[in-house]
C-alpha cells in the first residue's frame, strides 16, 4: 500500500523547531533542551542522540545534557535500542500534563521551605513574615489548581478522543 501523504517540507519543520525553541528560551527554558524537545516532537519515530544531533547540527555532548534535563522532567522517555548500547528518545504520552504534574512536587518543596521561613520570621505579624506567607499561600493555591486542572484536562482530552465537540 502506497503512502499518499505529501512529503514533509523539512525546512519548514526545521523552522518550527527553531521558532518553538526560541519561544521557550524566551521564557526561561534552556535553549538546547527546547531544540531537542521539538526535534523529537517533530519526528515520527523515536530518535537516538546521534540522530538528534544530526538534525540540529550539534554535538553529542550538547544533546546528552539536554536529554538528561528533559527526561528528568518527564518531557522525554529514554528507551534502549535492542542489540545496541545506544538509547533512543521519544515523547511520552501526554507530556505537557506529565511535566506539569511532575512540578507539583516542586511546589510541595517550596511550601515546606516557606513554612519554615514564616516560622523563622515570626509569622504574619512581621512584614517579611507576611511576604513569605503570601508566597507560600500562592504555591498552595497553584498546587491545588494543578490537581483540578489535571482532572479537567483528562476529561477534555477523553471527550475530544471520542469526537465530542469541545470548545
Amino acid at each position: 500500500m502506497l503512502d499518499d501523504r505529501p512529503a514533509r517540507n523539512e525546512e519548514e519543520v526545521h523552522l518550527f523547531v527553531e521558532r518553538m525553541a526560541m519561544a521557550f528560551a524566551d521564557v526561561g527554558f534552556p535553549r538546547m533542551a527546547a531544540r531537542v524537545l521539538f526535534s523529537v516532537m517533530s519526528a515520527d519515530e523515536p530518535l537516538t542522540a546521534a540522530q538528534i544531533g544530526e538534525r540540529l547540527g550539534v554535538s553529542a555532548a550538547a544533546v546528552s545534557g539536554a536529554v538528561r534535563y528533559l527526561t528528568q522532567f518527564g518531557m522525554l522517555v529514554r528507551e534502549p535500542v535492542k542489540g545496541s548500547r545506544r538509547d533512543r528518545y521519544r515523547m511520552p504520552d501526554n507530556p505537557w500534563y506529565e511535566a506539569t504534574i511532575t512540578k507539583t512536587g516542586l511546589y510541595k518543596n517550596f511550601i515546606d521551605i516557606a513554612n519554615g521561613g514564616v516560622n523563622a520570621l515570626l509569622g504574619r505579624d512581621t512584614p517579611a513574615g507576611e511576604r513569605v506567607a503570601e508566597m507560600r499561600d500562592f504555591f498552595l493555591f497553584v498546587q491545588g489548581e494543578l490537581d483540578t486542572m489535571g482532572e479537567r484536562w483528562r476529561a477534555w482530552r477523553a471527550a475530544r478522543a471520542h469526537g465530542d465537540p469541545v470548545g
